[in-house]
């Protein structure tokens, strides 16, 4: 059996758990339906869980604890539970869920446990069954992220709905004197074959005097009504017509308004400044230092102290600001560059061999015997999340308590840190959290929150919003880490492999380092090799680094599948039947790769439309319980330019809950994806970012992006992840075509050619 190093993590859990009595522990999870507190009603609503509402007026309220920030989480979740109550699809409304421990998100944490694919074994059900309590009992940790919002609501909200259901035809069927199994819904209304008929909102006050059904029957896949369906999105209106809100439109009554610079250092903060010219401009209310803040939430580092102003508009704030003096204090990350980070990396790669998170057989003594080995180092550097919306945040504190309007993916996290920064108790903090404009793992750390509620406590009582600029944004980010990776694989004299390590080197990215989350997408890799070693060595920096978009698999699925392309080519085998070889106890991945190759018309001629010569690349990938492949075709120009023409993507997600959110999510992570391997790189000279904008960090233009083909396989009872899904397959699928074409192997991002 694979052998991870999870002690340090069931010595944690089990300590907890027996903490809490062993009884606690046997029984079995609760359902996820009532929490500690009843919901809040309006007028003429009644409360029938903890995840919906029904009004008088018909309206069903789906209580959404999930961050929208464009992945359509927010329509997912609520088809899901409409689906189960028989809800109409006009009637759905959405508010923002309290913060309670049934919201809590548990399999962004559950499926981070270094555990393989297909391992059902006790350890892991243990495992899985005490962490899922735990997380049960904690409220505040409604998280958004690891494409795990439908995944982890599923059943619950599957739960929610069809009790909820139960509860009206039971309403109903009191009234009418009959039994509820002669009644049936359909689109809001309960039905008897006598001919009687009622909406929800008629019976919902009725329905809330009902006991709660325990263990509701669930549909089977052939009665889904709404799942499965490519409805429109419950946001496109408003953000069509420009009424969306999002946190940086938040404008309460007497709101003024803060502009910061912060150290240009890494890690740096305020000597000195002289503020007399700037106190002096017109609206100018307060100029004050703000410290060094750190993410507090799956990162390292601190976002460097700043001065900051505030005034009565944005612009004079802005203006204001760069009337402001200021000396700094560059602190021990002057000295820090992009050259001195990778010397770092690779030195520790040379002397020390890093945390196994996954071994089978004996690598080394394989790798000796071996006929023939083969040996490759790959790099990927910093990278921002560049979130269209900067990062902003208002927050009123008076009388005790503060009020939030936040963009952010981890509301309860941020609660907490708000009431930390003001010295009071979380249940004093009132969060609301807009649309987001982008996250990508950033707006799960509480950094600008937190320097906003410092601000607050200045006003006076005014609710005060901070706005970074785009310079600040680009250039105080928790940026993805860079990571050296390092593989070497033995054939025997056969041409069979027989063994297979990667070691990479890079930050922790704050993450507990149990969970191996910097091994994510390599630990758990579904190849099948008989001698096997997956590490990772932790090397931290002055830096402040966190999580982006698909998390370690960015890195890691760059480092297998580009050395998997190099192994085929070693062997003499199609890189597609290099990769079916080593998949063949899984047909899941077999199928997925099967279709992309049939799609992606794998093995036959490329035209050449404009006279430049083609060539496809492959790659395959599992992550967020969803297996996806994906074949690119690139071209090079006379200037050495690649040029991605045409990507074919297929992906195996379980329950498809619509369609259309999965293939907007796949096309917009592969645009994100394919950016930074031609052109993403954060780099630092003197302790200072030198990017500041989508000039010098940028973008694909819509001009430059390939024509996208996907196909959804929809197998299983579960959903997947899908958000982050479609980022990590495309650089190696780029860079193996690229290799194709030139015979130039490329090892490091972004790509290009000498």
């Amino acid at each position: 059996m694979a052998q991870f190093k999870r002690r340090h993590f069931i010595i944690g859990t089990v300590a907890a758990a027996g903490a809490l009595g062993v009884g606690w522990l046997a029984a079995p999870p609760r359902q996820r339906l009532v929490g500690k507190k009843p919901l809040g009603v309006s007028p003429g609503q009644a409360a029938l869980n903890g995840w919906v509402k029904v009004g008088s007026d018909n309206t069903v309220t789906v209580m959404m604890s999930q961050a929208e920030m464009g992945q359509g989480a927010h329509t997912g979740l609520a088809m899901v539970l409409a689906d189960e109550m028989d809800a109409a699809w006009e009637s759905v409304r959405l508010e923002q869920a309290p913060i309670d421990g049934i919201y809590n998100n548990q399999a962004a944490v559950v499926d981070a446990l270094p555990f393989e694919p297909g391992d059902n074994g006790l350890l892991k059900r243990g495992s899985e069954h005490v962490l899922r309590r735990l997380l049960r009992e904690v409220p505040g940790l409604a998280e958004t992220g690891g494409s795990s919002s439908i995944k982890d609501q599923w059943l619950p909200l599957r739960q929610a709905g069809a009790s909820a259901r139960l509860m009206l035809v039971a309403a109903a069927a009191k009234a009418w004197s009959v039994q509820s199994s002669e009644c049936t819904t359909e689109s809001g209304t309960v039905r008897h074959p006598s001919g009687k008929s009622a909406t929800y909102g008629e019976l919902a006050a009725d329905a809330a005097e009902q006991p709660l059904p325990k263990d509701p029957p669930l549909k089977a896949p052939a009665q889904f009504r709404l799942i499965g369906t490519g409805l429109r999105r419950l946001d496109n209106l408003a953000k069509i017509t420009g009424t969306a809100a999002f946190a940086i439109d938040a404008a309460p009554p007497g709101l003024v308004y803060a502009s910061i610079r912060m150290c240009p250092t890494v890690g740096g903060k305020v000597a000195s400044f002289n503020a007399a010219q700037a106190l002096a401009m017109r609206g100018v209310s307060k100029v004050m230092t703000v410290d060094p803040v750190s993410g507090s939430l799956a990162a390292t580092g601190n976002i460097s102290g700043g001065v900051a102003v505030i005034a009565d508009t944005p612009w004079r704030a802005m203006r204001a600001l760069e009337a402001v003096k200021i000396e700094w204090d560059h602190g021990p990350a002057a000295n820090l560059s992009t050259s001195s980070l990778f010397a770092a990396i690779s030195s520790a790669l040379d002397t020390q061999e890093g945390s196994t998170n996954l071994k089978k057989g004996d690598v080394a003594k394989a790798l000796k015997d071996a006929a023939k080995t083969v040996k490759a180092e790959y790099r990927v550097p910093l990278l921002a999340h560049a979130t269209m919306e900067p990062m902003n945040c208002t927050v009123q504190f008076a009388n005790g308590a503060a009020t939030v309007w936040a963009a952010t993916q981890a509301a309860g996290v941020a609660c907490d840190a708000v009431a930390k920064a003001l010295g009071i108790n979380a249940a004093k903090v009132d969060i609301r959290v807009p649309f987001l404009g982008g996250g990508f793992g950033r707006r799960y750390l509480s950094d600008c929150i937190v320097q906003a509620a410092h601000l607050a406590k200045a006003t006076g009582g005014a609710p005060v919003q901070l706005i970074w600029s785009r310079e600040e944004d680009m250039t105080h980010d928790f940026y993805r880490p860079a990571y050296i990776g390092r593989s070497e694989a033995g054939f025997d004299s056969a041409g069979k492999l027989i063994a297979w390590q990667l070691t990479s080197a890079g930050s922790n990215m704050g993450a507990p380092g149990f969970l191996g989350a910097s091994s994510e997408g390599a630990s758990n890799t579904p190849y099948r090799v008989p001698n096997i070693k997956i590490a990772h060595l932790a090397v931290e920096s002055p830096l402040a680094v966190g999580i982006w978009r698909s998390v370690a698999n960015s890195e890691n699925a760059f480092f297998i599948e580009s050395f998997m392309d190099e192994l085929a080519v070693s062997a003499g085998v199609d890189p597609i039947a290099w990769r079916a070889d080593l998949l063949a106890h899984d047909p899941r991945a077999l199928r997925v790769l099967s279709r992309v190759a049939a799609l992606s018309g794998w093995g036959t001629p490329l035209a050449a439309p404009d006279g430049t010569r083609r060539a496809r690349g492959v790659a395959f990938h599992r992550c967020f319980g969803s297996t996806v492949a994906q074949v690119a075709e690139v071209s090079v120009n006379a200037a050495q330019e690649i040029r991605v023409h045409r990507v074919t993507c297929v992906i195996d997600c379980g329950v498809a809950v619509n369609p259309n959110l999965i293939r907007q999510q796949l096309e917009g992570g592969m645009i994100f994806g394919l950016s930074a391997a031609l052109r993403g790189r954060i780099t630092i000279e003197k302790g200072q970012v030198q990017q500041s904008n989508f000039h010098d960090y940028t973008p694909l233009r819509m001009s430059e992006c390939p024509e996208i083909h996907t196909e959804i396989i929809a197998d299983g009872t579960t959903p997947g992840g899908v958000g982050e899904t479609g980022t990590p397959p495309i650089a190696p699928a780029v860079a193996n075509a690229v290799f194709a074409l030139t015979g130039q192997r490329l090892r490091e991002l972004p790509l290009k050619l000498a």
